[in-house]
C-alpha cells in the first residue's frame, strides 16, 4: 500500500494541477485573512502613513479588474507556450522525455504563480464596497467610511503579487527556451542520474552483487498490467524475516508485468494468500516508468536521445556526443560503487530478498552497448565514445570492471571497422591501440 501511496503521490507532483491548485487555496484563504484583518481596523496604519496614498472603491475595483483579468489571461498564455514547448520537445527528442518537462518546477510553479494571483485579486475585488452599497449590511459600520469600504491592507499586498507575477512572467519567458535546449536536456538527465547512483550506491567499492541460486518456491504473480514503478524492498525484508522465508525479485523497477507474470519467487514453501497479497502490496505499478528507483530509466533516456541523433533523418552527432559524455560520467560513477550494497539490504549477503542482479556488466549493456551501433556508424561518435570508456576504465574500481571497459572499446572499434570507410577505420583503430597501450598496468 506504502508503494501504490508514493507512486500516486510521484505522479501528482508530476501534473500541471497540483501546484496550481495548492496556489489557488493559498490565495483564497490568504485573501480572506487579509480582509478580515481589514475589516477589524487591523490595517488603519496604512492611511496615517504618508508614502501610502489610500485607494478609492472605484480606483481599487479598476486594479483589481485589471489585475485579475491580467493574470487569467497570461496563465492561459503560459499553459499554451508551455504545451507547444512540451509538443516540441516531445517530437525531437522522444515521446518518453515527456515526463521531464511535465516535472519541471519552473513551468509548474510559474502557471501556479498566475493562477493564485488572479484567485486573490478576484477574492478582494468582491470584498470592496462603494459608498452607495454600505446599506447591503455586508461591511460592518465601523469598517464603513464615507468612501465605503477598500481594504487598504489586502491592496497592497495584491499591488505586491502583481511584481511577483511580472517577475515570474519574465523568469518564465527565459527558462522555456533554456529548457528545451538539447544540452540542457541531457544535463538535467545526466545530473539527475549521478544523483540517484549516488543515493542508491553510497559506498565506494568495486563488489558486485553476489549470484545467489533462486529459491524453489512458488511465484507470486502479478494482478496488473503496467509498468513497476516502486518497490517497498525495506517491507519485503520485513515480511520474509518475520515469516521465514526467501523471496527472489524476478522484476526490477521499470519492468512490464502483467497478470500471471512472477513478481517474486517465494522460498520452499506456498505462500498463504494473506502474505501474497502482502508481497504484491509493496509493488507500485502503473502506465509509465520513474526514475526514483529506475536507474535504468535515466540511462535509457541518454541512449534513446543518442540513437534519434544518430538517425539518418536526424543526423545530429554532436547531440549524440553529449548524450555520450553523461553516458561515460555514470558509467564511472557506477564503477567507483559497491552495487551490492544499498540502504534496504546494508550490504547483507544473508539478507532474505535478493533482485535480480544489478552489477556493473548489466548497467554497461543498458548504456554503451545498446547504443554501440548507432555509435560505430559515424567517425565523431565512435571516437568520442572511445575516449568515454578510456577515461572510465581509468576511473572504476577493480579488474573485472575495467576489463569489461576495455571490450566494449574493443567491440565498439570492431564494429565501427565494418561500418566506416577505410580513413576512417585507421584513425579508429590508432586510437583505439593508443587507449590499450594507456590502460595497460595495475588496477
Amino acid at each position: 500500500m506504502l508503494a501504490t501511496l508514493r507512486s500516486n503521490w510521484l505522479s501528482i507532483r508530476a501534473s500541471y494541477w497540483f501546484y496550481p491548485a495548492i496556489f489557488a487555496i493559498g490565495g483564497l484563504l490568504l485573501a480572506l485573512v487579509l480582509v478580515h484583518l481589514d475589516r477589524i481596523g487591523a490595517s488603519r496604519w496604512l492611511s496615517q502613513t504618508n508614502w501610502i496614498i489610500p485607494a478609492r472603491p472605484e480606483g481599487a475595483n479598476n486594479i483589481l479588474t485589471v489585475l485579475s483579468g491580467s493574470m487569467i489571461g497570461v496563465a492561459s498564455t503560459v499553459f499554451s507556450i508551455t504545451i507547444a514547448a512540451v509538443a516540441y520537445a516531445s517530437g525531437t527528442y522522444g515521446p518518453r522525455l515527456l515526463t521531464n518537462f511535465m516535472e519541471d518546477k519552473g513551468n509548474q510553479l510559474s502557471l501556479a504563480t498566475f493562477i493564485g494571483t488572479f484567485v486573490y485579486a478576484i477574492t478582494v475585488l468582491r470584498a470592496v464596497r462603494s459608498q452607495d452599497e454600505a446599506a447591503l449590511g455586508a461591511v460592518p459600520a465601523e469598517a464603513m467610511s464615507s468612501a465605503g469600504f477598500v481594504p487598504q491592507l489586502s491592496l497592497l499586498v495584491a499591488f505586491a503579487l502583481m511584481i511577483v507575477a511580472v517577475a515570474v512572467l519574465v523568469y518564465f519567458l527565459h527558462h522555456i527556451p533554456a529548457s528545451i535546449r538539447i544540452n540542457t536536456v541531457l544535463q538535467n538527465i545526466g545530473e539527475r542520474l549521478l544523483r540517484e547512483i549516488d543515493g542508491r550506491f553510497q559506498e565506494s567499492g568495486d563488489k558486485d552483487p553476489p549470484v545467489r541460486p533462486l529459491p524453489a518456491g512458488t511465484p507470486v504473480p502479478a494482478s496488473e498490467s503496467g509498468y513497476v514503478r516502486l518497490i517497498e524492498f525495506t517491507t519485503l525484508v520485513e515480511l520474509a524475516r518475520k515469516h521465514e522465508f526467501l523471496l527472489a525479485l524476478r522484476v526490477r523497477p521499470g519492468d512490464f508485468v502483467y497478470p500471471g507474470v512472477p513478481l517474486v519467487l517465494a522460498g520452499e514453501r506456498q505462500l498463504p494468500d494473506h502474505l501474497a497479497h502482502s508481497v504484491r502490496e509493496a509493488f507500485a505499478i502503473g502506465g509509465s516508468r520513474t526514475s526514483e528507483q529506475d536507474l535504468e530509466f535515466s540511462i535509457d533516456e541518454l541512449v534513446e536521445i543518442a540513437l534519434r541523433a544518430l538517425s539518418p533523418g536526424i543526423n545530429d552527432p554532436f547531440t549524440a556526443i553529449t548524450a555520450i559524455h553523461w553516458l561515460g560520467a555514470a558509467t564511472a560513477e557506477i564503477g567507483r560503487r559497491r552495487l551490492d550494497k544499498e540502504k534496504w539490504n546494508e550490504g547483507d549477503p544473508d539478507c532474505p530478498v535478493f533482485p535480480p542482479t544489478n552489477d556493473f556488466a548489466h548497467f554497461l549493456q543498458r548504456g554503451f552497448v545498446a547504443a554501440r551501433g548507432a555509435i560505430a556508424s559515424n567517425r565523431l561518435t565512435a571516437l568520442v565514445a572511445l575516449d568515454a570508456l578510456a577515461t572510465a576504465a581509468g576511473q572504476v574500481l577493480g579488474s573485472h570492471r575495467r576489463g569489461l571497459l576495455v571490450r566494449e572499446a574493443g567491440a565498439l572499434a570492431d564494429l565501427a571497422a565494418t561500418m566506416l570507410p577505410d580513413p576512417d577505420v585507421d584513425e579508429i583503430r590508432r586510437r583505439h591501440a593508443a587507449i590499450i597501450a594507456g590502460l595497460e598496468g595495475p588496477v
